[in-house]
Order: structure tokens, then sequence, then C-alpha cells
């Protein structure tokens, strides 16, 4: 069965040493990895974060963190070449940390992050940002070839990104860099908002997928939204996903006006029960539409 994670900011961002100690704690709760945020230069040991997942088992898939001085849809050339830099980095953390993925919104242009909204794009400037992504991400792809590391771009909704939103997107893109270790993750959440179906969606991305996250359509605790848990998993087992499945239940139960649902504090303790509860559920659903395709 795949095995199922749990991304690092439900407890902290930034995640220090200090947090070593929920390695453990997660594993505990039936998590197989953690999905931990690329660290930036100095933020962690890798070598001694590395020591501490293999001292509590718990496996590590990364997630890169861009933004607009590193990013490669950039027509910037510091910038772009600073985005091509910063893969090839995430590609050495997770070498140093025993993952083999690094999944994230690769090719860079943040928005809502960024403190930007969307603009139109004329035609030739969206054909130079792909040009421009195509060529970072297959230098990149090079480097992390060659220490076994796959990168997997992940589109976002239209709130996040203006340069890939969709599945078919993705495909567009994947299809001109041509790279055996550039390949996709996807997101439940962010396809809720972007794709007519995301079953069928994760038909079309195929074996590109190398990377699964599993949301609820409002970020809360796997069962609690509308997502279609049972097409997801089917979809999931018909393309033969064997990868990882990360969740990020970020929606906090309160609903008393005024709460920004994206302001985030860490988990109280009661809820911890509800995220050893999630795990159970992804795991049971991918389990049993195994068996009941």
């Amino acid at each position: 069965m795949n095995p199922v994670g749990l991304i690092s900011m439900q407890y902290a961002r930034p995640f220090t040493a200090e947090h070593f100690p929920l390695f453990s704690r997660m594993r505990e709760l039936g998590y197989d990895f953690i999905e931990l945020l690329v660290p930036e230069p100095g933020e962690l040991d890798l070598d001694k974060t590395r020591a501490a997942l293999e001292g509590a088992g718990l496996g590590v898939v990364l997630a890169a963190r861009v933004n607009l001085q590193r990013n490669l849809s950039s027509d910037d050339p510091v910038a772009h070449r600073a985005g091509i830099g910063y893969l090839k980095y995430t590609a050495d953390c997770a070498l140093a940390l025993g993952a083999t993925i690094v999944g994230g919104p690769l090719t860079g242009n943040p928005l809502v992050f960024a403190g930007r909204p969307p603009q139109p794009v004329a035609e030739d400037e969206r054909l130079a940002r792909k040009a421009r992504c195509v060529a970072g991400l297959r230098e990149a792809g090079d480097h992390a070839a060659k220490i076994g590391i796959t990168l997997a771009v992940e589109p976002l909704n239209r709130f996040e990104s203006d340069v890939l939103c969709t599945t078919q997107q993705a495909m567009e893109l994947l299809d001109a860099v041509d790279h055996p270790a550039v390949q996709m993750m996807l997101d439940t959440f962010h396809m809720h908002m972007e794709e007519a179906s995301i079953a069928e969606a994760i038909l079309l991305a195929g074996p590109r997928v190398a990377h699964f996250q599993a949301n609820e359509n409002h970020r809360g605790f796997p069962g609690t939204g509308s997502t279609d848990w049972v097409s997801v998993c089917r979809a999931l087992h018909t393309i033969g996903y064997k990868g990882p499945v990360s969740l990020e239940p970020f929606r906090r139960n309160d609903d008393r006006f005024g709460v920004p649902f994206a302001q985030w504090r860490p988990p109280h303790e009661d809820e911890s029960e509800r995220l050893s509860a999630s795990a159970s559920f992804i795991k049971s659903h991918l389990l049993l539409t195994e068996y009941r395709r």
C-alpha cells in the first residue's frame, strides 16, 4: 500500500531541531513519512535531521519553496538562474536527507504568496515563460537524475499561480521537458478548483504522478469535506500509483466570524486523535478501493 505522510507545517514552521521529537509522534499516529519543507541554508543540520528521521522510523519527502527571486518562469536572467540553482539545491538536500522526491510549484511565479494579483499575459510572453520553464527543468532534471532524485511539478489553483494550474497544462509542460527525472505532483485541494473531474485528471496524468497530496476541498480533515475519496483512490489504483500520499489538513474547526481560515497555528493536543484518524481514513480507502474496482 502507498505510504501516507503528514506535512511538517501541520506542527511547526519553520521546522527546526527542537521539533525532532515530533517525528516519533507522527509515527505513533500512523504516518509513514513527513513532507518536510526544503530547509533554507543553515535552518537544519541535514545529517542530524536524517539521523532523527531514521531513529523514528519515518521516511521523508521534500516540498520546495519558490519565490519571485528564484523563479524559473521569470524574464529576469538573475531570478531565472536562481530558480535553477534552487532546484539543484533542493535535490542535494533530498539526497542528504534520504528522500527521493522534491515536489511543489517548481515553475515559480507565485501570486498570493508574493502579494501580487494575476495580470493578463500576451501570447509571446506565455510562450517565453514556457520556454524558460522547460529549459530550467531540463537543466535541474539533469542534476537531479545524476543523484537519483525526482522533481515533481505541482499545478496550483488560479489564486496561487498564473503559470501552471491544471493537469492538462502540466502534461503539456512535461511533454516539452521530456525528462525522466521531471514528473508531476497532484493535490486534490487545488484540483477541486481547477479540474472538472479529479478522477479523470488523475487518469490523464497516469504514470507521470510521482507524488500525491490527499486534501479536502476546504483543507479540513479527510472525510469532512466533499472529496469523493472512493473515485480518487480508484483512479490512483487504475494508474498503478504506488508512491507517497501526503496530508495537509490545515483548516481548523473555528467558524467564529472574522477568524481567517488561512491563519496558521500549531494544532491543539486534542487534534492528535483526528490526525491519527485521518491517516487511517486515507489508508483504508486506498486499501479498499484496490480490491473493489
